[in-house]
Protein backbone atom coordinates (compact mmCIF):
# COMPACT_ATOMS: atom_id res chain seq x y z
CA UNK A 1 0.00 0.00 0.00
CA UNK A 2 0.99 3.62 -0.57
CA UNK A 3 0.38 5.25 2.81
CA UNK A 4 0.57 8.87 3.97
CA UNK A 5 1.16 9.40 7.69
CA UNK A 6 0.40 12.88 9.08
CA UNK A 7 2.06 13.82 12.37
CA UNK A 8 1.59 16.93 14.53
CA UNK A 9 4.30 19.55 14.10
CA UNK A 10 4.86 20.21 17.80
CA UNK A 11 7.44 17.43 18.27
CA UNK A 12 9.86 15.56 16.02
CA UNK A 13 9.02 11.97 15.02
CA UNK A 14 10.09 10.31 17.23
CA UNK A 15 10.63 12.96 19.93
CA UNK A 16 14.01 13.04 21.67
CA UNK A 17 12.32 13.47 25.04
CA UNK A 18 8.64 13.53 26.02
CA UNK A 19 5.96 12.94 23.39
CA UNK A 20 3.64 9.97 23.09
CA UNK A 21 1.82 10.57 19.79
CA UNK A 22 4.97 11.24 17.79
CA UNK A 23 6.68 8.20 19.31
CA UNK A 24 3.79 5.98 18.22
CA UNK A 25 3.74 7.48 14.71
CA UNK A 26 7.46 6.85 14.40
CA UNK A 27 7.09 3.21 15.40
CA UNK A 28 4.17 2.70 13.04
CA UNK A 29 6.12 4.14 10.10
CA UNK A 30 9.10 1.88 10.83
CA UNK A 31 6.98 -1.26 10.98
CA UNK A 32 4.96 -0.37 7.86
CA UNK A 33 8.19 0.18 5.92
CA UNK A 34 9.60 -3.09 7.25
CA UNK A 35 6.51 -4.85 5.93
CA UNK A 36 7.12 -3.47 2.45
CA UNK A 37 4.66 -0.59 2.28
CA UNK A 38 5.49 2.71 0.56
CA UNK A 39 5.17 5.22 3.40
CA UNK A 40 5.44 9.02 3.30
CA UNK A 41 5.63 10.85 6.62
CA UNK A 42 4.50 14.48 6.74
CA UNK A 43 6.16 15.99 9.80
CA UNK A 44 8.87 18.38 10.97
CA UNK A 45 12.28 18.24 9.32
CA UNK A 46 14.11 17.05 12.43
CA UNK A 47 12.19 13.76 12.32
CA UNK A 48 14.10 10.49 11.85
CA UNK A 49 12.35 7.83 9.81
CA UNK A 50 12.81 5.02 7.29
CA UNK A 51 9.77 6.39 5.46
CA UNK A 52 10.00 9.16 2.91
CA UNK A 53 9.97 12.39 4.89
CA UNK A 54 8.14 15.45 3.60
CA UNK A 55 9.20 18.22 5.97
CA UNK A 56 6.62 20.96 6.46
CA UNK A 57 8.96 22.99 8.72
CA UNK A 58 12.70 22.54 9.38
CA UNK A 59 12.39 21.91 13.14
CA UNK A 60 9.59 20.90 15.48
CA UNK A 61 7.72 23.80 17.04
CA UNK A 62 8.65 22.92 20.60
CA UNK A 63 12.39 23.12 19.84
CA UNK A 64 12.24 26.27 17.75
CA UNK A 65 9.91 28.71 19.50
CA UNK A 66 8.20 29.72 22.72
CA UNK A 67 4.72 28.60 23.71
CA UNK A 68 3.34 32.04 22.86
CA UNK A 69 4.90 31.85 19.41
CA UNK A 70 3.53 28.34 18.92
CA UNK A 71 0.00 29.41 19.79
CA UNK A 72 0.25 32.20 17.26
CA UNK A 73 1.74 30.33 14.32
CA UNK A 74 0.67 26.71 14.84
CA UNK A 75 -2.82 27.10 13.27
CA UNK A 76 -1.41 28.39 9.98
CA UNK A 77 1.35 25.79 9.89
CA UNK A 78 -1.07 22.93 10.43
CA UNK A 79 -3.34 24.30 7.73
CA UNK A 80 -0.29 24.26 5.46
CA UNK A 81 0.35 20.68 6.55
CA UNK A 82 -3.14 19.55 5.53
CA UNK A 83 -3.06 21.49 2.26
CA UNK A 84 0.26 19.91 1.35
CA UNK A 85 -0.89 16.37 2.07
CA UNK A 86 -4.09 16.65 0.10
CA UNK A 87 -2.41 18.34 -2.85
CA UNK A 88 -0.61 14.99 -3.21
CA UNK A 89 -3.58 12.78 -2.31
CA UNK A 90 -3.60 10.90 -5.62
CA UNK A 91 -0.13 9.53 -4.77
CA UNK A 92 -1.60 7.44 -1.92
CA UNK A 93 -4.03 4.60 -1.33
CA UNK A 94 -4.78 5.72 2.23
CA UNK A 95 -4.12 8.80 4.36
CA UNK A 96 -3.71 8.34 8.12
CA UNK A 97 -3.90 11.48 10.25
CA UNK A 98 -2.66 11.59 13.84
CA UNK A 99 -3.42 15.31 14.16
CA UNK A 100 -6.26 16.14 16.53
CA UNK A 101 -5.23 19.79 16.62
CA UNK A 102 -7.63 21.73 14.35
CA UNK A 103 -9.19 18.45 13.25
CA UNK A 104 -12.20 20.29 11.86
CA UNK A 105 -9.82 21.90 9.37
CA UNK A 106 -8.36 18.60 8.25
CA UNK A 107 -11.62 16.77 7.64
CA UNK A 108 -12.94 19.12 4.91
CA UNK A 109 -9.72 18.46 2.97
CA UNK A 110 -10.45 14.75 3.19
CA UNK A 111 -13.68 15.31 1.26
CA UNK A 112 -11.80 16.75 -1.71
CA UNK A 113 -10.46 13.33 -2.74
CA UNK A 114 -11.68 9.77 -3.15
CA UNK A 115 -8.61 8.56 -1.27
CA UNK A 116 -9.85 7.54 2.19
CA UNK A 117 -8.59 9.27 5.34
CA UNK A 118 -8.66 7.73 8.80
CA UNK A 119 -8.01 9.81 11.91
CA UNK A 120 -6.60 8.35 15.11
CA UNK A 121 -7.39 10.21 18.29
CA UNK A 122 -4.43 10.07 20.65
CA UNK A 123 -5.63 12.31 23.45
CA UNK A 124 -8.69 13.08 25.51
CA UNK A 125 -10.86 14.97 23.05
CA UNK A 126 -13.04 17.83 24.23
CA UNK A 127 -16.52 16.32 24.21
CA UNK A 128 -18.04 19.75 23.57
CA UNK A 129 -16.57 19.46 20.07
CA UNK A 130 -18.04 16.03 19.39
CA UNK A 131 -21.45 17.42 18.34
CA UNK A 132 -19.65 19.46 15.66
CA UNK A 133 -18.04 16.32 14.31
CA UNK A 134 -21.33 14.43 14.58
CA UNK A 135 -23.24 17.08 12.61
CA UNK A 136 -20.67 17.81 9.93
CA UNK A 137 -18.44 14.75 9.65
CA UNK A 138 -20.54 11.78 10.69
CA UNK A 139 -19.05 9.70 7.88
CA UNK A 140 -15.39 10.44 8.70
CA UNK A 141 -13.64 7.28 9.99
CA UNK A 142 -11.99 7.48 13.42
CA UNK A 143 -9.96 4.97 15.39
CA UNK A 144 -9.19 4.96 19.10
CA UNK A 145 -6.14 3.81 21.04
CA UNK A 146 -8.25 2.19 23.77
CA UNK A 147 -11.83 1.09 24.26
CA UNK A 148 -12.18 3.57 27.11
CA UNK A 149 -11.28 6.41 24.76
CA UNK A 150 -13.77 5.14 22.17
CA UNK A 151 -16.86 5.33 24.38
CA UNK A 152 -17.52 9.06 23.86
CA UNK A 153 -17.12 8.55 20.10
CA UNK A 154 -19.76 5.85 20.16
CA UNK A 155 -22.04 7.93 22.38
CA UNK A 156 -21.93 10.76 19.84
CA UNK A 157 -22.45 8.38 16.91
CA UNK A 158 -19.15 9.09 15.23
CA UNK A 159 -17.89 6.65 12.61
CA UNK A 160 -15.62 4.73 14.97
CA UNK A 161 -14.07 1.90 12.96
CA UNK A 162 -11.81 0.21 15.46
CA UNK A 163 -9.46 0.24 18.42
CA UNK A 164 -5.77 -0.30 17.84
CA UNK A 165 -3.59 -0.18 20.92
CA UNK A 166 -0.32 1.72 20.85
CA UNK A 167 2.99 -0.09 20.96
CA UNK A 168 6.54 0.40 22.15
CA UNK A 169 9.76 -0.85 20.48
CA UNK A 170 10.44 -3.64 22.95
CA UNK A 171 14.07 -4.05 21.86
CA UNK A 172 14.83 -0.57 23.17
CA UNK A 173 13.69 -1.48 26.68
CA UNK A 174 16.04 -4.19 27.97
CA UNK A 175 14.64 -6.51 30.59
CA UNK A 176 15.94 -5.96 34.12
CA UNK A 177 15.44 -9.11 36.23
CA UNK A 178 16.37 -7.55 39.57
CA UNK A 179 14.21 -4.84 41.17
CA UNK A 180 15.70 -1.67 42.61
CA UNK A 181 14.89 -0.01 45.91
CA UNK A 182 12.99 3.07 44.73
CA UNK A 183 9.70 4.03 43.08
CA UNK A 184 9.62 5.76 39.69
CA UNK A 185 7.36 8.48 38.30
CA UNK A 186 7.74 9.32 34.59
CA UNK A 187 5.80 11.82 32.51
CA UNK A 188 4.78 15.44 33.03
CA UNK A 189 4.40 17.64 36.07
CA UNK A 190 0.72 18.51 35.78
CA UNK A 191 -2.43 17.88 37.84
CA UNK A 192 -3.64 15.15 35.46
CA UNK A 193 -0.57 12.97 36.05
CA UNK A 194 -0.76 13.09 39.85
CA UNK A 195 2.80 13.88 40.98
CA UNK A 196 1.57 14.94 44.44
CA UNK A 197 -0.03 11.53 44.93
CA UNK A 198 3.20 9.84 43.87
CA UNK A 199 5.06 11.73 46.60
CA UNK A 200 2.43 10.70 49.14
CA UNK A 201 2.81 7.02 48.21
CA UNK A 202 6.59 7.25 48.54
CA UNK A 203 6.48 9.02 51.90
CA UNK A 204 3.97 6.57 53.33
CA UNK A 205 5.90 3.52 52.18
CA UNK A 206 9.33 4.85 53.16
CA UNK A 207 10.75 4.31 49.68
CA UNK A 208 12.63 6.88 47.66
CA UNK A 209 10.86 8.40 44.65
CA UNK A 210 12.77 9.22 41.46
CA UNK A 211 10.93 11.58 39.11
CA UNK A 212 11.73 11.92 35.43
CA UNK A 213 9.29 14.51 34.15
CA UNK A 214 9.06 17.65 32.06
CA UNK A 215 7.38 20.89 33.08
CA UNK A 216 5.48 22.73 30.36
CA UNK A 217 5.28 26.51 30.51
CA UNK A 218 1.58 26.42 31.31
CA UNK A 219 2.21 24.09 34.26
CA UNK A 220 5.01 26.20 35.74
CA UNK A 221 2.83 27.91 38.34
CA UNK A 222 1.40 24.56 39.42
CA UNK A 223 4.96 23.31 39.82
CA UNK A 224 6.09 26.32 41.85
CA UNK A 225 3.02 26.49 44.10
CA UNK A 226 2.11 22.86 44.69
CA UNK A 227 4.79 20.39 43.60
CA UNK A 228 8.23 21.92 44.11
CA UNK A 229 7.67 22.24 47.90
CA UNK A 230 6.77 18.52 48.02
CA UNK A 231 10.05 17.65 46.31
CA UNK A 232 12.13 19.46 48.93
CA UNK A 233 12.90 16.27 50.79
CA UNK A 234 15.74 13.78 50.57
CA UNK A 235 13.18 11.11 49.78
CA UNK A 236 12.38 12.63 46.36
CA UNK A 237 14.93 12.97 43.56
CA UNK A 238 13.80 15.18 40.67
CA UNK A 239 15.68 14.35 37.45
CA UNK A 240 13.81 16.70 35.13
CA UNK A 241 12.86 15.64 31.62
CA UNK A 242 14.63 12.42 30.60
CA UNK A 243 15.55 11.05 27.19
CA UNK A 244 14.78 7.49 26.14
CA UNK A 245 18.01 6.00 27.51
CA UNK A 246 17.61 7.76 30.86
CA UNK A 247 13.96 6.76 31.03
CA UNK A 248 14.82 3.12 30.39
CA UNK A 249 17.39 3.12 33.17
CA UNK A 250 15.04 4.94 35.54
CA UNK A 251 12.16 2.52 35.10
CA UNK A 252 14.23 -0.62 34.60
CA UNK A 253 16.01 -0.19 37.92
CA UNK A 254 12.89 0.76 39.87
CA UNK A 255 11.00 -1.38 42.35
CA UNK A 256 7.73 -0.23 40.75
CA UNK A 257 6.45 2.57 38.54
CA UNK A 258 3.66 4.77 39.90
CA UNK A 259 0.84 6.11 37.73
CA UNK A 260 -1.51 8.02 40.08
CA UNK A 261 -3.34 9.71 37.20
CA UNK A 262 -6.24 12.06 37.72
CA UNK A 263 -7.80 12.01 34.25
CA UNK A 264 -9.29 9.51 31.76
CA UNK A 265 -5.94 8.30 30.42
CA UNK A 266 -6.46 7.36 26.73
CA UNK A 267 -3.58 4.86 26.76
CA UNK A 268 -0.43 5.56 28.79
CA UNK A 269 2.75 4.49 27.00
CA UNK A 270 4.75 4.70 30.22
CA UNK A 271 2.89 1.67 31.54
CA UNK A 272 3.99 -0.52 28.63
CA UNK A 273 7.52 0.89 28.74
CA UNK A 274 7.78 -0.01 32.42
CA UNK A 275 6.42 -3.50 31.83
CA UNK A 276 8.92 -3.99 29.00
CA UNK A 277 11.73 -3.36 31.50
CA UNK A 278 10.16 -5.92 33.83
CA UNK A 279 9.01 -3.30 36.33
CA UNK A 280 5.46 -3.61 37.72
CA UNK A 281 3.06 -0.67 37.49
CA UNK A 282 0.86 0.59 40.32
CA UNK A 283 -1.84 2.82 38.86
CA UNK A 284 -5.14 4.44 39.69
CA UNK A 285 -8.14 3.01 37.87
CA UNK A 286 -8.71 5.75 35.30
CA UNK A 287 -9.37 5.58 31.57
CA UNK A 288 -7.47 2.81 29.79
CA UNK A 289 -5.46 1.67 32.83
CA UNK A 290 -7.34 -1.63 33.33
CA UNK A 291 -6.96 -2.37 29.61
CA UNK A 292 -3.17 -2.09 29.84
CA UNK A 293 -2.46 -3.40 33.35
CA UNK A 294 -4.00 -6.73 34.32
CA UNK A 295 -4.46 -6.48 38.06
CA UNK A 296 -2.21 -8.85 39.94
CA UNK A 297 -0.29 -9.79 36.78
CA UNK A 298 1.69 -6.81 35.52
CA UNK A 299 0.94 -4.61 38.49
CA UNK A 300 -1.98 -3.39 40.53
CA UNK A 301 -5.01 -1.31 39.51
CA UNK A 302 -6.13 0.74 42.50
CA UNK A 303 -9.13 2.88 43.38
CA UNK A 304 -7.35 5.17 45.84
CA UNK A 305 -3.98 6.34 47.08
CA UNK A 306 -4.51 4.16 50.16
CA UNK A 307 -4.75 1.13 47.88
CA UNK A 308 -1.60 2.23 46.01
CA UNK A 309 0.28 2.37 49.30
CA UNK A 310 -0.93 -1.13 50.16
CA UNK A 311 -0.03 -2.35 46.66
CA UNK A 312 3.61 -1.33 47.11
CA UNK A 313 3.76 -3.92 49.89
CA UNK A 314 2.56 -6.59 47.44
CA UNK A 315 5.01 -5.95 44.60
CA UNK A 316 7.13 -8.93 45.69
CA UNK A 317 4.19 -11.16 44.68
CA UNK A 318 4.70 -10.21 41.02
CA UNK A 319 7.16 -11.80 38.60
CA UNK A 320 9.23 -9.41 36.51
CA UNK A 321 9.44 -11.86 33.60
CA UNK A 322 5.66 -11.94 33.54
CA UNK A 323 5.67 -8.14 33.36
CA UNK A 324 7.89 -8.34 30.30
CA UNK A 325 5.51 -10.82 28.68
CA UNK A 326 2.62 -8.45 29.40
CA UNK A 327 4.44 -5.74 27.43
CA UNK A 328 4.70 -8.08 24.45
CA UNK A 329 0.93 -7.78 24.08
CA UNK A 330 1.66 -4.28 22.76
CA UNK A 331 4.28 -5.01 20.11
CA UNK A 332 4.78 -2.90 16.96
CA UNK A 333 3.80 -5.95 14.91
CA UNK A 334 0.37 -6.13 16.56
CA UNK A 335 -0.24 -2.41 16.23
CA UNK A 336 0.76 -2.40 12.58
CA UNK A 337 -1.40 -5.43 11.79
CA UNK A 338 -4.39 -3.65 13.30
CA UNK A 339 -3.92 -0.55 11.20
CA UNK A 340 -3.26 -2.59 8.06
CA UNK A 341 -6.64 -4.27 8.49
CA UNK A 342 -8.37 -0.90 8.87
CA UNK A 343 -6.56 0.46 5.82
CA UNK A 344 -7.67 -2.52 3.72
CA UNK A 345 -11.29 -2.19 4.77
CA UNK A 346 -11.30 1.56 4.16
CA UNK A 347 -9.78 1.14 0.71
CA UNK A 348 -12.41 -1.51 -0.03
CA UNK A 349 -15.14 0.86 1.19
CA UNK A 350 -16.11 -1.38 4.08
CA UNK A 351 -14.68 0.29 7.19
CA UNK A 352 -17.76 1.85 8.72
CA UNK A 353 -19.57 1.07 11.94
CA UNK A 354 -22.62 0.04 9.94
CA UNK A 355 -20.58 -2.29 7.74
CA UNK A 356 -18.95 -3.93 10.76
CA UNK A 357 -22.44 -4.50 12.20
CA UNK A 358 -23.60 -6.10 8.93
CA UNK A 359 -20.58 -8.40 9.07
CA UNK A 360 -21.70 -9.52 12.52
CA UNK A 361 -18.68 -8.02 14.26
CA UNK A 362 -19.07 -6.51 17.74
CA UNK A 363 -19.29 -2.77 18.24
CA UNK A 364 -16.22 -2.97 20.48
CA UNK A 365 -14.15 -3.99 17.46
CA UNK A 366 -10.48 -4.41 18.31
CA UNK A 367 -8.07 -4.76 15.43
CA UNK A 368 -4.57 -5.85 16.33
CA UNK A 369 -5.35 -5.26 19.97
CA UNK A 370 -3.87 -7.07 22.93
CA UNK A 371 -5.45 -10.26 24.13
Amino acid sequence: MRIAQIAPLFEAVPPPFYGGTERVVGGLCEELVRRGHEVTLFASGDSRTSARLHAIIPRSLRTSMSREEMLKIAPDLHDELFATVYSRADEFDIIHSHVEYRMEYNLPYARTTSVPTVTTMHGVYDEERFPILERSFADAPFTSISLSQARPMQAHHLNWVGCVYNSVPLDRFPFQPQPGDYLAFVGRICPQKGPAAAVEVALRTGLKLKVGAKIDDYDWQYWKDEIEPLFETDQVEFLGEVDEREKTELMGNAYATLLPINWPEPFGLVMVESLACGTPVIALNRGAVPEIIRDGVGGFVCDSVDQMVAAVGRVSELDRRTCRREAERFSPERMCAGYEEIYRQLIAGQATTAEFARQGQPQALQLGAAS
